[in-house]
């Protein structure tokens, strides 16, 4: 029994997410110190006594930086040159020092910010990162586009793997660039949707449970970029590419659980990730939502070879599937369905069971007194609000 307990307890979740490390390009900016704000300090006549030359002029925009004065006077001045743009953005996505790169985000978000707020003097920037710019980060960061259960054990003493020191501040700087699509669009849909792809995908590392809040933020502003219209393409789009990339195990519930219900696109986003991940299971083989419930009400868990993690996994994909599903409405017959499917896992897998998750899909609760016994599809009527058993496989 001991046994059986810890081979389950040893089905974690977690991918390889980050590989090898590219070469980073070089923190060399020629034009910043002809920029216009520096001049300003140069040709100022108290400058005779700093003595601020263009050789010095970054060392000193450093500290403006650091210090906070630098969105200062850039929200006073009401404009952002490109080459102070581009310098805070580089510092951002490859600088080495945590003091520079944090400030450096932090006067991206007060400018981008600024644009937001009603009564604030409208700040012009001469220039905007792009998703190429934000997507070439991620290569050099050595973020994998192709993800694997099977992937090589993480060499943690190695500089050249593992996840990013920079990735904090290309998350907040990604969040905040979603916030002001009212003021500046900077991405197209596509690319929207491939940001949240990569965030979903960054949840999968176990070595960025640290990062959960920024990453759930940043998430949450991703999927707010889009316009109405947008959406629900969007998230059809968003749902298959992400069934497609993840591996057909335990992670595909990570996946699923990192989705917030926190509001209504995200429940949506939810439902139909796990949909999707049904759907890529049964290798695409059924046409409708029917055709997933009758499969699952005809598996046989009594058989002594039935796969039970593998009925674990779809009972919660189809519970989250179907907790925002909007066609329930449409088809009573899907409730009635699945009803039938949370007897079968709950009636006829026995307490003395001793194959691998039994205890888990035997477990699995139904708040009906009739699902104990003999059961008719016509007696089940479930009420949507009381589905959820609150067993979140990563509580």
């Amino acid at each position: 029994m001991e046994e059986i307990s810890v081979e389950e307890e040893n089905s974690e979740w977690g991918l390889q997410v980050f590989g090898n490390k590219e070469t980073s390009p070089p923190l060399v900016f020629p034009k910043l110190g002809s920029c216009s704000l520096l001049r300003s300090f140069i040709n100022n006549e108290v400058n005779t006594l700093v003595e601020l030359s263009t050789e010095t002029g970054e060392a000193f925009l450093e500290g403006l930086l650091v210090n906070g004065w630098l969105s200062k006077l850039v929200l006073a001045s009401g404009e952002v040159e490109k080459s102070i743009a581009t310098w805070t953005f580089k510092l951002i996505l490859y600088s080495s020092k945590e003091e520079l790169r944090a400030s450096a985000c932090e006067f991206w978000c007060a400018i981008l910010s600024s644009k937001n707020e009603v009564d604030a003097v409208p700040v012009k920037i001469h220039w905007f990162p792009s998703y190429s710019d934000l997507e070439k980060a991620l290569v050099a960061y050595g973020f994998l586009s192709e993800l694997s259960s099977t992937a090589e054990p993480v060499n943690t003493d190695s500089a050249d793997r593992g996840p990013p020191e920079n990735l904090i501040a290309w998350v907040k700087f990604t969040a905040a660039c979603c916030q002001v699509r009212s003021k500046k669009s900077m991405f197209s849909s596509k690319e929207a949707e491939k940001l949240v792809e990569v965030v979903t995908c960054l949840f999968l590392d176990r070595r960025l449970q640290g990062l959960s809040v920024i990453l759930y933020e940043c998430m949450h502003s991703a999927i707010s970029y889009f316009t109405d219209q947008e959406w629900n393409t969007s998230c059809e789009k968003i749902a298959k590419s992400l069934a497609c990339r993840v591996p057909r195990d335990i992670n595909c519930l990570r996946v699923v659980d990192c989705i917030s219900r926190v509001n209504k696109r995200c429940k949506q986003l939810r439902s139909v990730v796990a949909y999707q991940i049904l759907v890529m299971f049964f290798e695409n083989k059924i046409t409708n939502e029917e055709e997933i419930l009758n499969l699952l009400i005809t598996v046989n868990v009594k058989d002594k070879t039935c796969d039970l993690f593998r009925m674990y996994i779809y009972l919660a994909l189809t519970e989250n599937w179907l907790l925002s599903c909007p066609k329930l409405e449409e088809k009573p017959v899907m409730t009635e369905m699945w009803g039938v499917y949370l007897r079968n896992c709950s009636c006829l897998i026995s307490s003395t069971d001793l194959r691998l998750y039994a205890s888990k899909g035997g477990n699995c609760l139904c708040p009906y007194p009739c699902i104990a016994g003999p059961v008719q599809l016509t007696d089940l009527t479930i009420n949507s609000e009381t589905w959820y058993h609150g067993n979140s496989v990563f509580a």
